[in-house]
């Protein structure tokens, strides 16, 4: 990893305005961006390989299911087998973990993102117990061992402590292996505020795991609890994943689960939904209407037969999204670009769904006007736009008080090489070109070079160790 650069020139740069050439980014020593020109002079100035684009936020993850990867696709396609059977594989697998093994596996994770093309993530953290329940004596452990994972990694991080105190809804106890996710509401906050602003690239934010895990009531202790440490911080919860959600929210309380939420929460543009997948009309247009980002999860909602999010409706109400990678079965931004598109055509047997998915204003007000022909350049930027959101992070575009995280696309490679700036967004997103990514820098350091990162074999060595340990017994 290299230290900040003040000045970084390259020939083609993705600004929010649209492609500009020749541009000089200015850096302060944090790794902000304090100018840019464009038609800039090369001479003098560090030069980047490539062609530069905004590095893509992932909104949401749990890192420790990186682990479980592969081993929960067997039974021969039994008609028991669906998101609540896998619920109970995850509950075995979680545990068996150690702090030293969520650190590693951590570690590696972070690191396959980031050589992916993720520049930061928002870590959605509901580990927080020793198995069988009690506390670390820092009920901070786990969570301090993601976060060196992150360190470790490079990757920005902002950390999202989960409130996990019900087995159901309205108050259904919480079955043995939950007991490691149950916290308190004041220790939970007091986790928040512990972790809050630990680097310039780690930060916290709160999660509320669903309606079903945490009770009216503590939702509301835990928002005010949150709000007087972090009054402007993002807030995520999972909401309407699963038609049984849906239907239990409704056995509960006679309404769904986002309409429940939008009656009975200050709902606006710090909040992410997480998956939102089974959400009426009125439904979205009303959660499009309060800002709130939909966190979208592609391969993981169709790992574990969710359903399908009604983009268009979603994108016709003004709504913003980004994407993330949620149980990490897979780890390339591009491809829940891809499958976020591809569902939708499957759905409507049509193309070219989401072509209005970039925002039509920055949250920088430079705006982003009708250059965009390009379906791969609008789903980019629209989930850079909203991932940088849900993150509460300034990052994810290139404008004056950003972070410098961005990815060097190589132009010559095989699947780039002829595009012009207007489909090259296309060929990036749409075809196989990982290996078209030559550079990652997040906060003006260079993280990954030539697809490599620094730490990746130690790094790996370590999770190859832990996987050994955590398959063994299977």
């Amino acid at each position: 990893m290299t230290g900040t650069a003040a000045r970084l020139w390259c020939p083609l740069c993705l600004l929010p305005s649209g492609w500009a050439e020749r541009v000089l980014l200015h850096l302060d020593d944090t790794g902000t961006i304090r100018r840019i020109e464009s038609g800039a002079p090369a001479a003098g100035h560090s030069r980047l390989p490539g062609v530069v684009i905004p590095g893509m936020p992932n909104l949401h993850s749990h890192a420790f299911q990186r682990a479980m990867a592969g081993l929960t696709e067997r039974g021969g396609g039994s008609a028991g087998a669906d998101f609540w059977s896998w619920r109970q594989t995850m509950y075995s697998f979680v545990s068996r973990l150690t702090p030293e093994q969520v650190e590693a596996i951590s570690a590696h994770l972070y690191v396959e993102m980031v050589k992916a093309g993720y520049t930061g993530v928002a870590e959605f953290h509901y580990l927080h117990n020793p198995p069988g329940g009690g506390r670390y004596d820092d009920v901070a452990e786990l969570a301090r061992r993601v976060a060196a994972g992150a360190a470790a990694a490079g990757i920005r991080l902002t950390l999202l402590p989960v409130l996990y105190r019900e087995g159901g809804f309205g108050g259904a106890p919480l079955s043995g292996a939950q007991q490691r996710f149950r916290l308190e509401t004041d220790e939970w906050a007091g986790m928040i505020a512990a972790l809050a602003g630990a680097s310039p690239t780690q930060s916290a934010g709160a999660a509320l795991h669903s309606l079903r895990a945490v009770l009216p009531e503590d939702i509301a202790d835990a928002l005010a609890a949150y709000d007087a440490i972090c009054p402007e911080g993002p807030v995520h919860i999972h909401i309407a994943e699963q038609e049984r959600e849906v239907a239990e929210c409704l056995a509960w309380s006679g309404r769904r689960p986002v309409e429940w939420l939008l009656d009975n929460a200050s709902v606006n543009r710090r909040w992410t939904l997480v998956h939102a997948t089974h959400m009426t009309a009125e439904e979205n247009k009303r959660a499009a209407a309060t800002g709130a980002i939909a966190g979208l999860c592609p391969t993981t909602e169709a790992n574990l037969g969710d359903g399908v999010f009604a983009l268009p409706d979603w994108l016709a109400e003004g709504g913003t999204f980004g994407v993330g990678s949620d149980s990490n079965v897979s780890l390339d931004p591009r491809e829940e670009l891809r499958w976020l598109e591809y569902a939708q055509r499957l759905v409507l047997r049509r193309r070219l769904v989401a072509h209005n998915a970039a925002p039509p204003c920055a949250d920088n007000a430079v705006t982003v006007e009708a250059w965009l022909p390009s379906l791969g350049a609008a789903l980019w930027l629209g989930a850079t736009a909203g991932g940088s959101r849900a993150l509460g992070q300034p990052c994810g575009a290139f404008a004056e008080g950003q972070a410098a995280d961005f990815l060097v696309l190589d132009p010559d490679h095989p699947t780039l090489a002829a595009h012009r700036p207007d489909t090259l967004l296309d060929a990036w997103v749409f075809t196989n070109a990982g290996s078209a990514l030559r550079e990652v820098w997040i906060a003006g350091r260079r993280i990954v070079a030539d697809g490599h990162h620094p730490h990746e074999e130690t790094i790996r060595a370590r999770f190859q160790t832990v996987m050994c340990e955590l398959t063994q017994s299977l």
